[in-house]
């Protein structure tokens, strides 16, 4: 069982280098199935979700070529429609990418239910909605989702979104690139991996516009090619370290970044006092006196991310005042907050609110973590606490972030992985 142990009380301070973005990963690597040819993927991030997705299509047939720690050959040519292994997909909430995916190249797509982290009730109603409107038929199965284009293909359709759904926007622009004619998505998904998604199937061929904004227009071409692409940089991986500098003090410049996308986890940071100082491709985060209480709400992009909820519950339970999260897009996202209690963090959760009071100093305690994003705020709460912090469930972690231990250490952090037998 593998554990992570902190010693609190050590202030940051030193370069620490993003990865690639995780979430904008998974999409574009099952994107590479559309090819049906040679990929070559740099900055990808070396955590198990990623990994996991590369096993996935190596399976179904398709070679993968570690060419460096980071960067990847995937040659889907020899790739089978047949339905991918259910033990590798029910552990990967992406995995519903693949049905996208297999849809568009092959015109019917089986695969298993998705698993990841455990936030309440995620349908894919939206999903099957946007196919339906590219003629795809929706087959009932008792160990799959199965859709199906049929004889007459896909073609285009008007596609509106009840909510600004990520895995929905990236599932129909997956689908439609080679469906015939023109296909809309309203109220289409914003956050930045959805751009990168875009960015790398028009390097392929596609024609796809207004990514980036509510209103996406695709004009279906009759194939995709494959490309050589680099993946944006993790702004939940940059807001993680600037929530562990803020907690701890001292001096963080975290680079590798896109100011542009860290622009509300800036801006709460600065209402609680931290300093933010905007590069070009960095953010320097320091804070030199003691954290103020605010208040936040979590939505869909641009809007605060929830992905950066859990971190700033931990930031939040050493600040001054009373601070109150909303959160707006999940119904289960403060299961982590009965491990911060364990640390005497004193917060009450009624629904979708959490009322955080702040308490002078955490105290270190053994605690779990429940989730990915989860696990990455206990780890803040750690650093911050005084004593010292045993976070077990490291593996949800790993999901998610690369060598998170080893890139605080360098900044000083007293933080140690340990990996015994049991």
């Amino acid at each position: 069982m593998k554990k992570i142990i902190i010693n609190g009380g050590n202030k940051l301070k030193g370069d620490i280098y993003v990865s690639g973005m995780k979430n904008a990963a998974l999409p574009i690597i099952f994107a590479t199935i559309l090819t049906g040819d040679m990929c070559s993927i740099e900055n990808l991030p070396d955590v198990t979700d990623v990994n996991l997705s590369l096993d996935i299509l190596a399976a179904m047939g398709a070679e993968i070529r570690r060419t460096g720690s980071t960067s990847v050959i995937i040659d889907t040519s020899k790739l089978s429609p047949e339905c991918p292994d259910n033990g590798m997909v029910g552990r990967l909430r992406g995995s519903t990418y693949l049905l996208g995916a297999l849809l568009g190249r092959f015109g019917d797509a089986k695969v298993g239910f998705s698993g990841g982290c455990n936030f309440g009730v995620r349908p894919i109603d939206q999903h099957i909605k946007g196919f339906q409107a590219l003629g795809a038929d929706v087959l009932n199965e008792d160990d799959c989702n199965h859709v199906t284009a049929g004889a007459g293909g896909l073609h285009g359709g008007s596609v509106y979104l009840d909510i600004a759904s990520v895995g929905a926007t990236i599932n129909v622009m997956l689908a439609a690139v080679t469906a015939r004619g023109r296909t809309t998505i309203d109220n289409a998904a914003r956050e930045p991996h959805i751009v990168d998604l875009a960015n790398f199937l028009n390097m392929c061929g596609a024609r796809i516009t207004g990514a980036g904004t509510s209103f996406i227009k695709i004009m279906g071409v009759e194939e995709l090619h494959g490309c050589s692409y680099t993946i944006i940089p993790d702004m939940i991986e940059a807001g993680t370290y600037m929530a562990a500098a803020a907690a701890t003090g001292g001096r963080v410049n975290i680079k590798g970044v896109i100011p542009k996308h860290m622009e509300t986890v800036t801006a709460k940071l600065q209402e609680m006092g931290v300093g933010v100082d905007e590069k070009d491709e960095s953010l320097i985060v320091t804070r030199s006196s003691a954290l103020n209480g605010t208040n936040l709400k979590t939505f869909f992009y641009p809007g605060f991310p929830t992905d950066m909820q859990p971190q700033f519950g931990a930031l939040l339970a050493s600040a001054s005042g009373t601070s109150v999260i909303t959160e707006g897009v999940f119904d289960s996202r403060f299961r982590y907050v009965e491990e911060l209690a364990k640390m005497k963090a004193d917060i009450t959760v009624d629904g979708r609110t959490a009322t955080i009071n702040g308490v002078e100093r955490l105290c270190g305690a053994e605690v779990k973590a429940v989730d990915l994003r989860a696990g990455a705020a206990l780890v803040i709460a750690g650093l911050a606490a005084e004593g010292t912090t045993v976070i077990t469930g490291v593996e949800l972690i790993e999901r998610g972030y690369n060598d998170i231990v080893g890139k605080l250490r360098k900044l000083g952090a007293d933080i140690r992985l340990e990996d015994t037998e049991e």
